[in-house]
């Protein structure tokens, strides 16, 4: 009984047009919630409680990213208001948003994705066709996209 190595030589399989590449646009979130940069802190922590999400991007009337703001951003700003005893009513997405901001092209390979996100250590990446919004792109999806996958060349 020899020993079977897993990197042993793939099988090689004819291509059909379902193999194309995993694109981040198959796997990317369309349906977003989005910010303005006039809204209030409090109403992004409202969206970011009620939605569960964990920040989304801010765009402007034309449907253009202008920046992303997070819980983290949301709590350095509550937390400070909170502990000075400050009202928040004049704290606005602008003033805490990340205004520069790395995208992702849709039609990426979701491992180069992967890759891209191991390398940032970010947790979201929006998607821009023709300078508007058109997804995000998160590590969840990544992960979806990958065990997606079967493993067609693995020996049982």
């Amino acid at each position: 009984m020899g020993i079977k190595s897993f990197l042993a030589a793939r099988r090689s399989k004819k291509k059909t047009p379902g193999d194309a590449p995993l694109k981040v646009s198959d796997y990317m979130t369309r349906n977003l919630i989005t910010f303005k940069k006039d809204q209030r802190i409090e109403d992004v922590v409202g969206a970011i409680i009620k939605y569960r999400i964990s920040g989304g991007p801010v765009v402007n009337d034309k449907n253009e990213l202008i920046g992303l703001i997070s819980e983290t951003d949301c709590i350095k700003q509550v937390s400070e208001s909170r502990y000075y005893n400050m009202p928040m009513d004049n704290e606005t997405v602008e003033k805490h948003m990340v205004k520069n901001v790395d995208t992702i092209d849709g039609n990426m390979n979701i491992f180069d994705a992967a890759t891209k996100f191991l390398e940032s250590k970010r947790r979201r990446f929006p998607i821009v066709e023709n300078g508007k919004l058109v997804g995000q792109i998160s590590q969840k999806d990544v992960l979806k996209a990958a065990m997606s996958l079967k493993g067609s060349t693995w020996e049982k």
